[in-house]
This record gives C-alpha cells, sequence and structure tokens, in this order.
C-alpha cells in the first residue's frame, strides 16, 4: 500500500468538483451506462490504475455484467462477448488513450458513425479523456 502523495480533491476543491460535475453529467447522457462503464474499465487497464480497475469492475458486475465478459475485456478484439458498438467504442477508447501514438486516425472514429450519433461520439469522446484524467491523478498521487 502506497500514501497519497497529495490530497488533491482538497487541494484543488473546485477542479476537483468540475472533473466529478463533468462525470455526473455523462451519466445522464444518452451513452449506455454499461458501455461507459466498459470504457472507463478499458482505459484504466491501460493506464494501470488499481482504483479505477476496481471500482468500474465492481460497477460491472452489480450491473449484471458478467464475469467472462470483464475477463475477455484486454482481449476484446478476438472475443466474442462485445457488440459491434461496443467493439468501435472500445477500439475508440484505446485510440483516445494512446493518442501520442495513433492520433485518433479516420479508420478507428468512421466505425463509431454506425452506432452513434454525433452527441453520443462527443460524450464517449469526453467519457475516455475524462477517465484518462481521473487514472493520471490517481496513479500520480497514488490514490
Amino acid at each position: 500500500m502506497t500514501l497519497l502523495r497529495q490530497p488533491y480533491n482538497e487541494l484543488s476543491p473546485d477542479v476537483y468538483k468540475g472533473m466529478v460535475q463533468a462525470s455526473l453529467a455523462l451519466e445522464k447522457s444518452s451513452l449506455d451506462r454499461t458501455l461507459l462503464e466498459l470504457v472507463y474499465l478499458r482505459v484504466s487497464q491501460i493506464n494501470g490504475c488499481a482504483f479505477c480497475l476496481e471500482m468500474h469492475s465492481k460497477a460491472l458486475r452489480k450491473a449484471g455484467v458478467d464475469q467472462t465478459k470483464l475477463d475477455a475485456l484486454a482481449g476484446w478484439r478476438v472475443s466474442n462477448h462485445f457488440t459491434e458498438a461496443e467493439a468501435a467504442a472500445l477500439a475508440w477508447a484505446e485510440d483516445v488513450t494512446h493518442i501520442a501514438e495513433h492520433h485518433a486516425e479516420d479508420s478507428v472514429y468512421q466505425p463509431l458513425l454506425a452506432h452513434f450519433s454525433a452527441e453520443q461520439i462527443s460524450d464517449l469522446t469526453f467519457a475516455i479523456s475524462l477517465m484518462n484524467a481521473f487514472n493520471r491523478l490517481a496513479i500520480a498521487m497514488r490514490m
């Protein structure tokens, strides 16, 4: 167990509250809650955020997602547990998370158009970006 380096939520309360408000707004979006949680979990897997991995896995299990599907998430590309919409969202989540390497290519963006509205794609991109921010805070500050 590591000690919290800085209580960032207390030291920067307005910024932290803004992030939490953004998260709450995304919960009210038209995106499926389970899809959002899958995306949050995949981003957290990539970033190695143990706190977020536990939180989002628990939320998905509570929502009734089968453990087999959760176990297959890191290998979603070769799994039959994910819908085409989920696969498109997960590919986008990976590409945005690795943006310095992949630059959010059209080949990853285009499949989103078959499954999501423009507003949903915007919300999904905000969700991915926000989860990356939360992961980076938690990891950097040793949450």
